[in-house]
């Protein structure tokens, strides 16, 4: 609920603080008074258009300023706190500025927040009924929304299936709307992945092949340098028998161990010194026994050889185009015969999608028809209780219609029997409210089928049908009263109390009938210094609003005769409170 409002230089309003209770505050004055630049300047607070013309003369900016109180986790708390404004134990306070030179600023919450942000924020805290500002229930889909929770579940257990199945179709659409649509490019991607594996395949390589193939290469192309290498190592260790002459490591050691073994014994270091030539002859015999076996074994093999070069080659090619090595092309192997399975799979994925779609849509065809149908029968009843009301609001000719209508769409709608329905996250419908404002006058939609005065009381009159079926925690009505007077405005009055009874709601009205069933009751006063006028808002105490009415029934706020008409409206009031209550 809005708790105050504070409003500096807009128009007559010099300045004013309005504080502002739960249940109906009525706000009253004399003609020029400055009523209604209340409900402008919470029009400006709550995100309106800004008209640098509302400046005060002689003012450089309009300020005005509310504070509010939010349940804690409710849509507006949570907008709000998305927002990025700070609340401190649910109060929110809001600051809007115009400037003389048309220049407007918001601040939310101690921040400095876009215009756009007060109006989505107003969406879920005020319903504004004035003659030129009748927004909420004026939009098709608050209508349909709120005329749902009217038909309570009815509506709403159908509705939440059918959100359901919609959401997942939606889901499913886009799968197969996306598989579908790369469907080339899938293809071509399975051809490529096959015509690669085939040449993997067809490759045969294995891990570590490269390698083995690389190192035979080396031999293979060196062989003579290496045979000949070995054999004179062979020669220069173990000698040539054909030429005994050539000296040789083995037969020097030989002469060693002779030279060692003719003073053997005599000294223990010296015969471990003879062991280790002995040692190093074995040696070196061994070494050149297979220094010769691996000179006779290396084989100078061209044809080999061309082989291995010719075998490398494919390996490496393979490499380079699945990878930077062998292991790499492999390892792309493995995960394309992963992908390669998951594509030849799309085409069943595709039937499954398709056969989703099927069963979804055909939930949504029926769940929507079950909709359609309580919607319909809630529509009948709301319109005539709304009816109802609006005869006794002085308007008795009246007729109030809730068209539930379904749209065809050819191209994307959903099959329902014959025909192919629009549909969207809401059912098949299509609700809005239509006014007949007298005998022999077409329905039209409620802000084409009234004048601005009817207009608030056709919306009086929806928002006490609609009642807790779409709750809103603040209600303002300006000239709701016009054009009625006596009984009806009593009437208007009764109605207004009800609908305070769970909301805030703020009235501006010049009918003595409709201030005396108000909870609390500001009347917004101007005086004069005989160049500039100036107005300021009072709260007045029981004694008070008795003067007010006297001067709003008589003209005089001392005339006797209307002081006890006053007072009789007063009781009047407060006795239908009391048993609309007790109802």
């Amino acid at each position: 609920m809005i708790e105050e409002v504070r409003i500096r230089d807009l128009g007559v309003i010099e300045d004013a603080v309005l504080p502002l209770a739960p249940g109906l505050t009525v706000v009253t004055g004399e003609t020029g008074a400055g009523k209604t630049m209340v409900v402008t300047g919470l029009g400006l607070l709550l995100g309106g258009r800004a008209d640098s013309g509302a400046v005060r003369t002689g003012a450089a900016r309009t300020l005005v300023e509310g504070r509010l109180v939010l349940a804690e986790g409710s849509p507006a708390a949570v907008r709000a706190e998305e927002a990025g404004a700070e609340l401190d134990d649910g109060v929110l306070l809001i600051a809007r500025s115009v400037g003389a030179d048309g220049r407007s600023r918001a601040h939310l919450g101690g921040r400095q927040a876009p215009i756009a942000v007060l109006a989505d924020l107003a969406a879920e805290l005020v319903a504004v009924h004035g003659q030129s500002d009748q927004q909420r229930l004026l939009q098709p889909a608050r209508q349909r929304a709120a005329l749902d929770r009217y038909a309570g579940a009815s509506v709403g257990g159908p509705l939440a299936e059918y959100r359901s199945a919609y959401s997942r179709v939606r889901e499913v659409e886009a799968q197969l709307a996306d598989l579908s649509g790369r469907r080339a490019e899938l293809d071509r991607e399975a051809a490529d992945l096959r015509a690669g594996l085939a040449e993997v395949e067809q490759v045969a390589a294995t891990p570590g092949e490269d390698a083995a193939l690389a190192a035979e290469i080396e031999v293979l192309g060196h062989a003579d340098a290496l045979a000949a290498g070995a054999r004179a190592a062979q020669l220069a260790l173990t000698g040539d028998e054909q030429r005994p002459e050539s000296g040789d490591a083995l037969t020097g050691l030989a002469q060693a161990r002779r030279s060692l073994d003719a003073v053997h014994g005599h000294d223990p270091g010296l015969d471990a010194l003879a062991e280790r030539v002995a040692e190093a002859s074995y040696a070196v015999a061994e070494v050149g026994a297979d220094l010769a076996a691996y000179a006779s074994a290396v084989d100078a093999d061209p044809i080999r050889l061309g082989r291995v070069q010719e075998r490398l080659g494919l390996i490496q090619g393979l490499a380079r185009r699945h990878g930077r090595s062998l292991d790499e092309a492999l390892a792309w192997a493995a995960a394309a015969s992963l992908r390669l399975l998951d594509l030849d799979g799309s085409d069943e994925r595709l039937d499954a999608l398709h056969a989703e779609s099927a069963d979804l849509r055909g939930i949504l065809a029926a769940t929507g028809q079950r909709i359609s149908q309580a919607r319909t029968v809630a529509a009948a009843r709301f319109a005539d209780a709304v009816t109802a009301e609006l005869s006794a609001l002085a308007m008795p000719d009246a007729r109030l219609e809730v068209s539930v209508d379904q749209t065809e769409d050819a191209d994307s709608g959903l099959a329902v029997g014959d025909r192919s329905l629009a549909y969207g996250p809401d059912g098949l419908d299509a609700v809005e409210l239509r006014l007949c404002p007298h005998p022999g006058a077409p329905l039209r939609p409620l802000q084409r089928g009234a004048s601005g005065g009817e207009l608030s009381r056709v919306m009086l009159a929806v928002e006490v049908v609609f009642g807790d079926a779409d709750p809103v925690p603040t209600f303002v009505f300006d000239e709701v009263d016009a054009g009625v007077g006596g009984s009806a405005a009593v009437e208007v009055g009764r109605r207004l109390a009800r609908l305070a009874e769970t909301a805030q709601v703020l009235v501006v009205t010049h009918l003595p009938q409709v201030a005396a069933f108000a909870d609390a009751h500001l009347v917004v006063e101007k005086g004069a210094d005989g160049a500039v006028t100036r107005s300021g808002v009072a709260v007045l105490d029981d004694e008070g609003r008795a003067r007010e009415l006297t001067r709003m029934l008589a003209g005089l706020a001392d005339s006797e005769l209307g002081r006890a008409h006053a007072q009789e409206l007063l009781d009047l009031a407060a006795r239908a409170k009391r048993a609309g209550s007790r109802g």
